[in-house]
């Protein structure tokens, strides 16, 4: 727990990767769990592998769902995604062969952001390790870090 006010480091550049489901038929328990089972697979697979450019991640669940992702670099992600020989490549395949069977029982979403260093802001107050600085690192927020017009680096 930090029991003062942080902000994460703001000198590396790395993707944010937005993914999700959204449960569309409720009755259809196969359809949602096919979908949900695949990413717990992934992610050990990836906390396994640090040279896989994934830095870590935060989840919430619900009728849609949301894990903010951090990695390192689009092309770490990218070539995760389309590894034939990891667990996503044939996740993905399995996916859209039983969504067409599924009639849209489950929807699955993702938006990818490239950030580059100093292009963001963030601030934890008596927080546990928490998202971006969990992942990259955390400094006290004084200084450089005191306000988020710095953080952001738009004071001069």
């Amino acid at each position: 727990m930090f029991m003062k006010r942080v902000s994460a480091r703001k000198d590396k550049d790395f993707v944010v990767f937005l993914i999700g489901m959204r449960v569309n038929k409720w009755w259809n328990i196969p359809a949602i769990l096919q979908a949900g089972m695949a990413m717990p697979r992934m992610l050990k697979e990836l906390h396994a592998n640090p040279e896989s450019g994934f830095l870590g991640a935060e989840g919430w669940g619900g009728r849609t769902t949301i894990m903010v992702q951090y990695w390192e670099s689009f092309e770490k992600l990218e070539a995760f995604a389309n590894d034939r020989q990891k667990t996503h490549y044939p996740a993905w395949i399995e996916f859209y062969k039983k969504a067409k069977k599924n009639d849209g029982a489950v929807g699955i979403w993702h938006e990818t952001y490239l950030v580059k260093a100093g292009q963001y802001e963030t601030v934890y107050g008596n927080m546990p390790p928490f998202g971006l600085g969990r992942f990259i690192g955390t400094e006290i927020s004084e200084n450089k870090y005191q306000t988020a017009r710095k953080r952001i680096n738009q004071d001069s």
